[in-house]
């Protein structure tokens, strides 16, 4: 790790120094607390911690698959008891986003699962098929799953095309960017921004003039910083994430402090990933804590 530190002008540093150190802690889930498989190694006794001296911290999760309450009692199953409160997902940011863009009430296409369906609903839309012959004003791709995939893609696109031939507009919003995610050691998913950039590919070439492409809520966006910011009622805060393209850069770019850590997505073999330009504050390489310091 000392190479990589000395090459980014970025320091190592240790959970325990993190904690010490803001006010409040903002963490990814996958990738940082878990994966497909359960909790990453040093998450179960992080969480006890945090909880014992209560110490403010949010869960920032670009996922929009699961409501917070249900997120919860998963989470709480695998030994991590967070409160719903403290978890901050993409899906919570289309209420604001259909307040702000006369969305309630209005017919959306949603792909993803029930859980994502029902973000949709509390944010005020009726949720219509993608097979739908009629008129639409939002698609929203909220989860890779909960639906037949190819089939779901081409309703949704042949609804897309039909719309922006007549010229009349779509809102197309994409909860989660992400574009891949841990699955386990070694292993990887695509994720819900994996199926955005393929409709905007096919609109990149069909509408080479026009700019059509899907609004970002999650990472890097800043909607779910506002929103930790605003719960925390603090400034002081930094973000521990595994990715430099949502987790790092979101948080730079919201003015606060980033951790990568190296679990999860955060380092490719061999390479130093803030060549790109995208630098984080600290390099993390567990979430291990002293011994003494651990939660009984």
């Amino acid at each position: 790790m000392g190479s990589f530190a000395g090459r980014s002008g970025c320091a190592e540093t240790a959970m325990a120094a993190i904690i010490d150190r803001y006010s409040c802690l903002l963490l990814d889930a996958y990738g940082v607390l878990l994966d497909k498989s359960g909790p990453l190694p040093g998450a179960v006794a992080l969480i006890r911690y945090l909880n014992e001296i209560s110490k403010p911290y949010y869960v920032l999760s670009n996922s929009a698959s699961t409501l917070p309450e249900h997120m919860a009692a998963a989470l709480a199953e695998m030994g991590l008891p967070i409160p719903q409160r403290q978890l901050i997902t993409a899906g919570l940011l289309l209420v604001p986003y259909f307040q702000q863009h006369g969305l309630v009430g209005r017919r959306c296409i949603a792909l993803g699962t029930q859980d994502s369906l029902a973000y949709v609903l509390r944010a005020g839309g009726t949720v219509v098929s993608p097979d739908t012959l009629g008129s639409v004003k939002a698609v929203i791709i909220a989860d890779q799953t909960g639906f037949p995939l190819l089939e779901a893609l081409d309703d949704t696109l042949s609804v897309l095309l039909r719309h922006f031939d007549r010229q009349e507009p779509i809102h197309l919003v994409l909860c989660n960017p992400d574009l891949i995610y841990p699955r386990a050691s070694g292993r990887f998913g695509f994720t819900a921004g994996g199926l955005a950039a393929m409709i905007e590919a096919v609109l990149r070439e069909r509408y080479p003039e026009r700019a059509y492409g899907f609004v970002r809520l999650g990472k890097p966006s800043p909607g779910l910083f506002e929103e930790a910011a605003s719960r925390a009622g603090t400034g002081d805060m930094v973000m521990i994430g595994d990715q430099l393209a949502t987790d790092v850069l979101g948080a730079n770019q919201f003015g606060i402090d980033s951790v990568l850590i190296t679990t999860g997505l955060g380092l490719n073999a061999g390479t130093v990933p803030w060549e790109r330009g995208i630098v984080p504050t600290y390099v993390l390489s567990s979430l291990h804590l002293p011994p003494l310091l651990k939660a009984n």
